[in-house]
């Protein structure tokens, strides 16, 4: 087994019609650029029904049809924001919990200690998250993974990685392994994957290999390093 393999993402989720909603982290090829990228999918009629929304530089999950939403505590929420030189992506409300963190002076994985999984039973689903620091023409970047430690629920494991970037490198976390009833949570370490130069390479990629039915949203920025400048992707299933 080469544990420093670079996986092609898309071949990585081809086939697979239910890994729920994934952070990818890294740094282009070039080592010019800084990755992120969010996506979320959806089984129930109540989570397909969503847009992702962008404003000033943050971005949202929105209803598509506000008269169809059920229950829109676990799937309104920014997912990405920005706090002085971070970049904060999530999965869920605990995006706001980090920032609100990160203006009283403490840290990410700080934040993420009052934080525990979704309390969807059966599944409950993890908590992802991810912060890429910005500083001397580079970054830094951490995810963690909030899950439950065992069937009931009863207590929650908190798994937070570091990084150095990498040039060509970049780092997938997702939710769910696979589909079932309960859904199995993500196993292991985020995923090594392949970060191109180019932003619509990288995005096209990246959608087209998610499940037709259950894809919904998905938002991709590349952040130049030299400048600071952004260029954004942004794909609705509901357009």
């Amino acid at each position: 087994m080469d544990i420093y393999k670079i996986n092609d993402i898309g071949q990585l989720i081809e086939g697979n019609s239910y890994v729920g909603r994934g952070i990818v982290i890294g740094k282009s090829q070039d080592g010019k650029k800084a990755c992120s990228a969010y996506f979320i999918m959806g089984r129930s009629a109540n989570s397909r029904n969503r847009i992702f929304t962008e404003k000033d530089g943050a971005v949202y999950t929105e209803p598509f049809d506000a008269s169809k939403v059920e229950d829109p505590s676990l799937i309104i929420y920014a997912a990405v924001r920005e706090f002085e030189n971070k970049l904060i992506v999530t999965n869920g409300d605990q995006t706001d919990t980090i920032y609100d963190h990160l203006e009283k002076g403490k840290c990410f994985k700080c934040a993420l200690a009052t934080r525990e999984f979704e309390p969807d039973a059966p599944n409950f689903t993890p908590r992802i998250s991810g912060m890429l620091t910005f500083e001397n023409g580079d970054f830094t970047y951490e995810m963690s993974i909030l899950k439950s430690a065992d069937a009931q629920g009863s207590a929650c494991n908190r798994y937070t990685f570091s990084y150095a970037p990498l040039a060509g490198l970049g780092h997938f976390l997702h939710t769910y392994v696979c589909d079932g009833s309960p859904i199995p949570t993500f196993q292991g370490e985020p995923e090594r994957v392949a970060i191109p130069d180019d932003i619509d390479e990288f995005t096209d990629k990246l959608w087209a290999a998610l499940d037709a039915d259950n894809k919904i949203s998905l938002y991709v920025r590349y952040t130049d390093l030299a400048d600071g400048s952004t260029e954004s992707r942004l794909i609705n299933k509901n357009a």
